[in-house]
């Protein structure tokens, strides 16, 4: 027997989600049949989209929003377990991270429909409560105790890079790297033991190029950032990402914030936040948090600078860095 014959072979599966598409790198025996694993996959990734989508009217999160206030509404398991998160995040946050923006996010054009003026100024003047005050989770069940639109946007995409960890392994595959759309997750390092290299890239509307290199291992990073999605208003580009506090997208903002997590989900999340609190803000939370963080900011001329919070970043965030997950 030659001795390659037991060494581990490459697979790279892909496939359609979330209007973008995930992606899946990892190692396995000789002889593995990765069909059915990449049907398990996709079935992983639809399901969070069933659950969470804001695209499809008969998602469980549209079928919650459309429930009356104060009426107890059955939701799945794991959109729950999002939900959770979710509020858990905008209480430590402050309300930077709100999955209550649904109606400003709608209103703005950032969902299936265009903007429409009307609801901007609605959502703009809206006496709202932060989503952590104004729905319950019970075991099985969630109710709206205040009027609010749900959007879990900002933590879904790395929940279903979650997702797709847990698939891999739950078919016995440790080493690997899964991601959507820029969002990833290394569940386990590379067969020879090394990390996986993971560019953070450039703000640049543009073009897609590396702006500096991690290396990631048992961890996940997610970046939020204003040159991929937004809507202009009066030859002004607005980014995606909400303020809670006006209803409105963010006027002034880093240009991006990467962050590295235990989970996709999380940092997903928290990038989301820092994004709204602001490169000093953000950054003080993310110091007492013990969140590894890189804003990069933009200057009047185009030209970017990062700034790193915590230790993966603090010293040299244009530089390769090695991740462990804390």
């Amino acid at each position: 027997m030659s001795k390659t014959s037991t060494e581990p072979t490459r697979h790279a599966l892909n496939g359609p989600t979330m209007g973008t598409r995930w992606s899946a790198l990892f190692f396995a025996p000789p002889g593995f049949d990765p069909a059915p694993l990449r049907a398990a996959l996709q079935a992983a990734v639809d399901e969070v989209d069933a659950q969470m989508s804001t695209w499809r009217p008969e998602s469980d999160l549209m079928r919650l929003n459309a429930a009356p206030v104060g009426a107890w509404t059955t939701v799945p398991d794991r959109m729950r377990e999002v939900l959770r998160l979710g509020l858990e995040i905008g209480r430590a946050s402050g309300g930077a991270f709100d999955i209550g923006m649904g109606d400003a996010v709608t209103a703005w054009g950032f969902g299936p429909k265009a903007a429409a003026p009307d609801g901007i100024r609605v959502a703009m003047s809206a006496d709202r409560l932060p989503a952590h005050r104004a729905l319950e989770i019970g075991e099985v069940q969630v109710r709206k105790t205040a009027p609010l639109a749900l959007d879990l946007n900002g933590i879904a995409k790395g929940y279903g890079v979650d997702r797709l960890a847990e698939t891999l392994r739950d078919h016995g595959i440790a080493n690997a790297l899964v991601g959507i759309d820029g969002e990833m997750r290394a569940p386990g390092p590379r067969p020879d033991g090394h990390a996986w290299t993971v560019a953070v890239e450039a703000p640049d509307p543009t073009r897609r190029t590396p702006h500096s290199i991690l290396e990631l291992e048992e961890a996940a990073v997610a970046t939020s950032g204003d040159y991929r999605h937004w809507v202009e208003v009066q030859g002004r580009r607005l980014s995606h990402t909400m303020d809670p506090a006006r209803g409105a997208p963010l006027i002034a903002s880093p240009a991006s914030v990467t962050v590295v997590a235990r989970t996709c989900a999380e940092a997903d999340a928290w990038a989301t936040a820092l994004m709204v609190l602001g490169p000093e803000r953000g950054a003080a939370l993310a110091n007492a948090r013990g969140i590894d963080a890189l804003f990069l900011l933009r200057d009047e001329k185009g030209a970017t600078r990062g700034v790193g919070v915590g230790p993966l970043f603090a010293e040299n965030p244009a530089a390769t860095a090695p991740v462990a997950a804390r």
